[in-house]
């Protein structure tokens, strides 16, 4: 009985490390700090993992992207409630500031629960979307080209911020539902022109965007 029970208390703690590390990083984990390039990598439909982009950690879409899982829904969590929007704080952050030419912006997502109680939240690719703006006109959207979208429940701690480890790539092109298979989309102008990304993750959206510069 000991044993089966020492087994079980092992395969819970797995499961609740992996769904709140492996897409994503804590605060307390080193911070990526803005660098000078960006990793080429897949572009539309990453999630931070999940991809911010996958989640907490892209994978926003960690952005990319998880698929379904065994892990605890927010039914198997007794006593932890959905967060709520006025909690919760969402951040698109970016790898730089200006990039160069040919260099592309690696989106992430970050969370903060404001609240006094730890809460559940969706942070599967199907949740996440990033938008790149210029004045009115919209470029891009990480959902238009996004394939194989899931859901995947996580659980915010009170007070904690988390960060998407793997980013959500924007190739600088415009993006259509109608040109996914195209390789000569329209590349969006640079010479230091100025663009805004605005996020949402699991129904709650960035009150404010981030500027980027592309030379």
């Amino acid at each position: 009985m000991m044993v089966a029970l020492i087994v079980l208390v092992a395969v819970v703690g797995v499961s609740v490390w992996l769904l709140v590390s492996r897409p994503w990083a804590s605060a307390a984990e080193t911070a990526p700090q803005p660098s000078p390039s960006a990793s080429p990598a897949a572009t539309d439909g990453a999630t931070p993992s999940a991809s911010p982009s996958d989640t907490p950690t892209g994978e926003p879409s960690d952005g990319p992207s998880d698929g379904p899982s065994d892990e605890p829904t927010a039914e198997e969590t007794p006593g932890i409630v959905a967060c709520e929007a006025k909690d919760v704080v969402v951040t698109a952050v970016t790898d730089a500031e200006t990039y160069a030419a040919g260099q592309l912006p690696n989106l992430s997502i970050s969370l903060t629960n404001n609240g006094p109680t730890d809460c559940t939240i969706d942070v599967g690719s199907s949740t996440q979307r990033f938008t790149v703006s210029s004045g009115a006109d919209v470029w891009w959207r990480s959902t238009d080209c996004q394939e194989n979208p899931s859901s995947m429940i996580a659980t915010l701690s009170a007070g904690a911020t988390v960060t998407s480890k793997v980013p959500v790539v924007w190739d600088r092109t415009r993006s259509s539902v109608d040109t996914c298979a195209q390789e000569n989309r329209p590349r969006a102008p640079g010479g230091g022109s100025s663009y805004h990304v605005a996020v949402e993750i699991g129904g709650f959206a960035a009150a404010s965007t981030t500027q980027i510069l592309l030379y």
